[in-house]
């Protein structure tokens, strides 16, 4: 069993920047993709960035892609997304997400395991 706990989250500015990390339990975390997923209030939970088990291949939604960077320190067991440039259509609360395989993807059923999610929040 793999234990998510994000934390980061917070009350912006739009332009602001952000850093959401996301600590991950077990010996395990240097072969398991990673992604960071969202919600907005009224809407279906999105892909935002996922990362391979090394760090060497990353992607993103068009949507965050040239403001958001998704990284890794396995040493440290932990997955970051920086935000930058935050927009209020950003705002959302943000999961971290792990499976046991060690390539990327953007699709939700491929993660196993989830954290309890982020608010962030970006005002005008």
């Amino acid at each position: 069993q793999v234990q998510l706990v994000e934390s980061g989250g917070g009350l912006v500015q739009a332009g602001a920047s952000l850093r959401l990390s996301c600590t991950a339990s077990g010996r395990a975390f240097s072969s398991y993709r990673m992604g960071w997923f969202r919600q907005a209030p009224g809407k279906e939970r999105e892909f935002v960035a996922d990362i391979n088990w090394s760090g060497g291949s990353t992607s993103y939604a068009d949507s965050v892609k040239g403001r958001f960077t998704i990284s890794r320190d396995n040493a440290k067991n932990t997955v970051y997304l920086q935000m930058n440039s935050l927009k209020t259509e950003d705002t959302a609360v943000y999961y971290c997400a792990a499976d046991h395989s060690p390539y990327g993807s953007r699709r939700e059923s491929e993660y196993e395991y989830w954290g309890q999610g982020t608010q962030v929040t970006v005002s005008s």
